[in-house]
């Protein structure tokens, strides 16, 4: 006779138990009931890098677009986009050659957007779109002036290429006439550029609402650091030559002023950070010098107190310097006209009046300047401008003895920042009483 051994399931309470003890021990091997999720290696995910070149091809881009180029992993990307909007190089050419290079050479797709709308692609980097797998383009951009040849025609020398720079040395084509040439697909929004990358994959949606397209292959954006960008944003021309105006403005500033103060510490670091920019950027020395000649100028006035001569010796240079300041690429006029309209009115208008506000603070006392003599600048019906001591003055007198330039005056009284003064001889008595006389 047989006996059978039946064997019970483990209840529920046990099975429960088992998965606690499991968690609680940290036990690797698999528990009843339990079922992994995944078995065998992770699924490759596909990825598109997108890459943004936005600004003057400078040392910080330059880089940034040699290591993404450099660093495709094959079996991970199937294609790098570079969303283009650049409109000059200040970069020396051998830096172009290694770029071009490193795009005929990359294993996988490089494609070139000129988008969104607005965006511009010319000079080096329209030399470098022309050489891209995959070309797109967005309305209201456009693509060319691609200057003189850069690349070794016999090394680079596609038939894109050579058209392109034979017949848009000089010129630019916007988004119908680029697709109808052929030098690039229409691409309206960067997804659609992205749709038509060789190897990325989209996959129709069924909804309630409405069938809808969704990317299946995984987009990563790369982008400068924080300090990269900081330091792409200053090399710009416009911040370049603001920065340059601020931090001499502020510098000069500080000269009036006693100690080293938060002016001059931010002047400072505008001005280093200028520096920088005119490093990088193709800055003409003598223009420089101009400027730094204007701002000496205005400093002579500003210590006499008024604008002379020096104020328009420094307006000259100063429009001068700005104008000419860099080699081919430069800044909008309305950057220059901020530059110079605000330079002129600090230190036409303000520094002056700071001045007299500096040297008759009442900190340092003004009774002594009761009873001192000077003579007027201009006329004085009441009012009008006096010096004392070499320093220009706003000063008031009465309207019975009106000066004129050149009339000694009597400091008679300091109210606020106007001297009240008199003529030397034949002052009248004011109706008024001072100092408790008659």
């Amino acid at each position: 006779m047989s006996h059978l051994l039946t064997v019970r399931p483990p209840s529920r309470r046990l099975l429960a138990a088992l998965v606690l003890a499991a968690a609680f021990l940290g036990l690797g091997a698999p528990v009843v009931g339990a079922h992994a999720e995944h078995e065998g290696p992770l699924p490759v995910v596909d990825v598109v890098d997108v890459v943004e070149v936005n600004g003057f091809l400078d040392p910080v881009l330059v880089g940034m677009m040699a290591d993404t180029l450099e660093s495709l992993d094959p079996s991970e990307t199937v294609a790098v986009v570079f969303q283009v909007d650049s409109t000059a190089s200040v970069v020396p050419d051998s830096e172009i050659l290694r770029l071009a290079r490193l795009i005929v050479g990359s294993e996988v797709t490089v494609s070139f957007w000129v988008g969104p709308s607005g965006a511009r692609a010319t000079g080096s980097i329209a030399q470098l779109v022309v050489l891209g797998d995959d070309i797109g383009i967005a309305p209201g951009a456009r693509l060319g002036s691609f200057g003189d040849p850069i690349l070794p025609i016999a090394e680079f020398g596609t038939p894109l290429a050579t058209a392109a720079l034979a017949d848009l040395r000089d010129a630019t084509v916007g988004y119908e006439e680029a697709v109808r040439r052929g030098i690039a697909r229409p691409a309206p929004v960067l997804l659609e550029q992205l749709a038509g990358v060789p190897g990325f994959q989209m996959e129709t949606v069924v909804g309630e609402e409405g069938d809808t397209v969704q990317p299946v292959t995984t987009t990563r954006f790369r982008q400068l650091d924080v300090v990269d960008q900081f330091f792409h944003t200053v090399a710009s021309p416009a911040v370049t030559y603001l920065l340059l105006l601020i931090g001499m403005g502020l510098l000069l500033f500080e000269l009036y002023t006693a100690g080293v103060g938060i002016a001059g510490a931010i002047g400072a670091g505008c001005f280093l950070l200028s520096t920088y920019g005119l490093g990088v950027l193709p800055a003409r020395g003598w223009a420089v010098a101009l400027l730094v000649l204007a701002m000496l100028a205005y400093a002579i006035d500003v210590q006499a107190g008024m604008p002379r001569l020096w104020s328009g010796i420094g307006t000259v240079t100063l429009v001068t310097g700005s104008v000419f300041l860099f080699d081919g690429p430069s800044f909008s006029w309305i950057t220059l006209l901020v530059g110079v309209v605000g330079t002129v009115m600090a230190m036409v208008g303000g520094m002056p009046t700071m001045v007299r506000t500096r040297f008759s603070t009442p900190t340092i006392g003004r009774e002594w300047m009761i009873g001192e003599t000077g003579s007027a600048v201009e006329r004085l019906a009441p009012n009008g401008t006096v010096t004392v001591r070499e320093a220009v003055w706003r000063a008031t007198t009465n309207r019975a003895t009106p000066l004129e330039p050149g009339d000694g005056i009597r400091v008679v009284a300091v109210i606020d920042l106007w001297l009240e003064v008199e003529p030397i001889e034949g002052a009248a008595r004011d109706y008024r009483r001072r100092d408790g006389g008659s």
